[in-house]
């Protein structure tokens, strides 16, 4: 049996199958660590400690970690401000569904409520952005609560905290913990009078159009041949990209502001929309209810209906509802809705996503043809981690998923900073596999220290830094508001000679014509390397459906550029972007 709190902790994260924690020591986290050094390391069947940088890193690469593999991941940080640093990844991984358990060490127990130094209150601080959250207060209470923490943390799945005075886990132990104990995940089958009412709309509706997202993850075949038993086109959301789009001759791309393609045409043309596993937020690019009626399935029975006026929702997993849908509803031969989709589809295509994937040798370099260029060259297994902003649009429009490749970013919470610290992550979930982070400079810059943590644990992360000098995305925002662009340039940094600096292989590259060798180079290479990529500052992305109200607010905005003395950036602008109108 454990001698100590600390020690017994321990014990039920290596009963639980963890093998390492990410994080940084400090005073009250003291015990904790001593006794993952006294455990002997994964190797000895132990547990490692990873040091990070910054505690936000941890908590990002605990959630990389957690969302890849499905297994429990732990990060830990000391008290007050050191566990505070945890929240905005913790708040990632929760929304995201992926299982972790945070360790918040608290000041002297003695000293709870006193406005102690560094005294912070984390079992409130954590509530929201978890299943479970507990303050250990006694030796008896803490391998319980440990172990509650631990259950809801799996069967959640999402974030469950432990917080523990670094006094208390000093204490001997003086319980026994009980064991830690998975089960596998049921099918959740619909009821079968919401499948009939759903199976009549199906069969009433003239055409129907199929939007996927997460959950139609380990569907994807049945998803397909429903869409072919009904000549459905496929949209997808970006969680539902690395799911359905591969293999998937009925793919028309994805809707929303990043979005490209048919999606959002097929998606308001149906007379019935079928929402498959997901809860896309931004209703502005879902149909109107009066227009088309819309279906949705899913696990969670608090996500029907709250996006868009559902008329047929049904509780349940995705995989067997449209096994039954193929079964109970007749076969649609009329393909002519599906045909004219899957042309707009193509013809979009060609004449917007492809607009730069082929540029020729003049700088600057366009963003698309540098996606398209590091697509075509990563590994066919590798998994790809992209920050939020413009990082998702390239990621979104130009990786090609197959059915091997993982695409994750912090889509839910719309984190900046998140792709360096989940690539880490990622590359600790799968030791031999590619990992290729597209960052921001914006992003990378944030969390810039963590680049030391993949040196000093020789993970072999690609990191390609699309380098514009500026918030992107922010600028695009601001424009389509009416608004010029305001605070979102910063002076050019060189990150290669940074990386350089730390030990990484790294190259600068400004000329399209050098790209290619450098991305190549750094994919080969045995450990870390960064491609700093300085990328055209004035492209931007444009959604698949343009409002007259985003026209006229870009009209504005150029309108104040101008008259505000910055002609010469408005004509730049033009410039960069006019091409991304062809075929509109």
């Amino acid at each position: 049996m454990a001698k100590t709190i600390a020690e017994q902790l321990v014990e039920q994260l290596i009963d639980a199958g963890v093998r390492h924690i990410y994080g940084i020591v400090g005073d009250s986290l003291n015990p904790i660590v001593d006794a993952v050094r006294r455990s002997g390391g994964s190797k000895a069947g132990g547990i490692d400690w990873v040091h990070v940088r910054h505690e936000e890193a941890a908590a990002f690469m605990a959630g990389a970690e957690a969302q890849l593999t499905g297994e429990l991941a732990v990060c830990a940080g000391s008290c007050g401000p050191g566990n505070l640093h945890l929240i905005n990844g913790l708040y990632d991984a929760h929304r995201t569904g992926a299982p972790v358990l945070a360790i918040a060490s608290h000041v002297p127990s003695k000293q709870i409520g006193s406005s102690y130094f560094q005294e912070t209150h984390p079992e409130r601080l954590f509530v929201e952005c978890s299943e479970y959250c507990e303050l250990v207060s006694t030796a008896e209470q803490a391998p319980r609560v440990v172990n509650s923490a631990l259950r809801h943390a799996v069967a959640g799945p999402g974030v469950a905290v432990v917080v523990i005075p670094g006094d208390i886990a000093e204490l001997d132990a003086t319980a026994s913990a009980p064991p830690f104990v998975r089960t596998e995940t049921p099918s959740l089958v619909p009821a079968e009078a919401d499948l009939a009412r759903l199976a009549q709309a199906i069969d009433e509706a003239g055409t129907v159009a199929i939007f996927a997202g997460a959950g139609v993850a380990g569907a994807h075949d049945e998803v397909v041949a429903l869409a072919e038993h009904l000549s459905a086109p496929v949209g997808h959301s970006l969680r539902g990209k690395e799911w359905i789009q591969y293999d998937n001759p009925f793919d028309v791309g994805m809707t929303g502001l990043l979005g490209y393609g048919a999606a959002h045409a097929g998606i308001h043309d149906a007379d019935l929309l079928l929402m498959l596993g997901t809860d896309f937020p931004y209703e502005q690019f879902l149909p109107d209810d009066r227009k088309v009626r819309i279906a949705q399935v899913d696990r969670d029975a608090a996500k029907l209906g709250r996006r868009a006026g559902v008329t047929l929702p049904v509780h349940g997993d995705v995989r067997p509802v449209v096994e039954a849908l193929v079964a109970r509803t007749r076969a649609k031969t009329d393909k002519g809705f599906l045909d004219r989709t899957l042309q707009r589809h193509r013809k979009l295509l060609d004449s917007v996503v492809g607009t730069y994937t082929d540029v020729g040798h003049e700088p600057p370099i366009h963003p698309e043809f540098a996606i398209s260029t590091i697509d075509d060259a990563a590994a066919d297994d590798a998994v790809f981690t992209a920050d939020t902003g413009m990082g998702d649009v390239w990621q979104a429009r130009y990786v090609t998923p197959n059915g091997r490749r993982r695409i994750i970013g912090s889509y839910l919470h719309g984190s900046m900073a998140n792709a360096v610290p989940q690539a880490l992550g990622a590359q600790y979930a799968y030791p031999g596999r590619q990992v290729v982070a597209i960052a921001g400079d914006g992003g990378l810059s944030m969390l810039l220290g963590d680049l030391i943590t993949a040196v000093m644990y020789e993970l072999p992360v690609k990191v390609m830094v699309f380098n514009n000098s500026t918030l992107g995305m922010v600028k695009l925002e601001m424009l389509v508001d009416g608004l010029p662009d305001f605070g979102t340039d910063v002076p050019p940094v060189d990150y290669a000679a940074i990386a350089a600096a730390i030990g990484f292989h790294a190259e600068r590259v400004e000329e399209p014509a050098k790209l290619q060798a450098a991305v190549d180079a750094a994919l080969a290479a045995p450990g870390p390397a960064l491609v700093d990529i300085v990328t055209d500052p004035h492209a931007l992305s444009l959604p698949p459906a343009i409002t007259g109200g985003q026209v006229a607010g870009f009209a504005l905005a150029m309108s104040k550029i101008v008259l505000t003395g910055g002609a010469g950036e408005a004509v730049k602008l033009a410039r960069s972007n006019i091409r991304h109108l062809r075929g509109r």
